[in-house]
């Protein structure tokens, strides 16, 4: 088990008040995307529904989407920390029930399948073209970012 920071937290989770702030946020732009507008620091936005990886409980997130082939979706697991957000293993861990809502749209079931090798690198190419920002975190970090494709059920 890691070692414990001052205030009974593992080095590199959130403190109480950063949990807040992030839950308000997405709070926020959730209720922005099922308004129609789903857009942000240039960047489109989508809802993702997952179940929580231990208690089973229904998440909501805001995520940043890239088009990809047909009608599936390319999301980035960066959450820019040591560490693959908590929306990535919640999603990972009940596939079955996700489900996508884009902006003013009702909510969609997908089937998530991560990608690896080159359908990762060439998916990483286009989602770095679109946005160079995403480009810029993944070469701060010490690991790879995954790539998640979403396609509709």
């Amino acid at each position: 088990m890691a070692e414990k920071q001052g205030g009974g937290r593992r080095p590199g989770t959130p403190g109480a008040f950063s949990r807040w702030m992030q839950h308000r946020m997405n709070a926020r732009m959730n209720r922005k995307v099922r308004r129609g507008r789903g857009t942000f620091m240039g960047m489109d936005v989508l809802i993702l529904n997952t179940a929580g990886s231990r208690s089973g409980q229904p998440r909501e997130t805001p995520v940043a989407w890239f088009p990809d082939e047909g009608d599936s979706r390319l999301i980035v697991a960066s959450g820019g920390g040591t560490r693959n957000p908590d929306w990535f293993d919640n999603l990972m861990a009940n596939p079955d029930r996700a489900l996508i809502e884009l902006p003013g749209e009702e909510p969609v079931p997908v089937t998530p399948h991560r990608l690896e090798g080159a359908d990762r690198e060439r998916a990483w190419q286009r989602i770095a073209e679109a946005q160079p920002r995403i480009a810029k975190y993944q070469s701060k970090s010490d690991r790879e970012y995954p790539v998640v494709r979403l396609t509709s059920r």
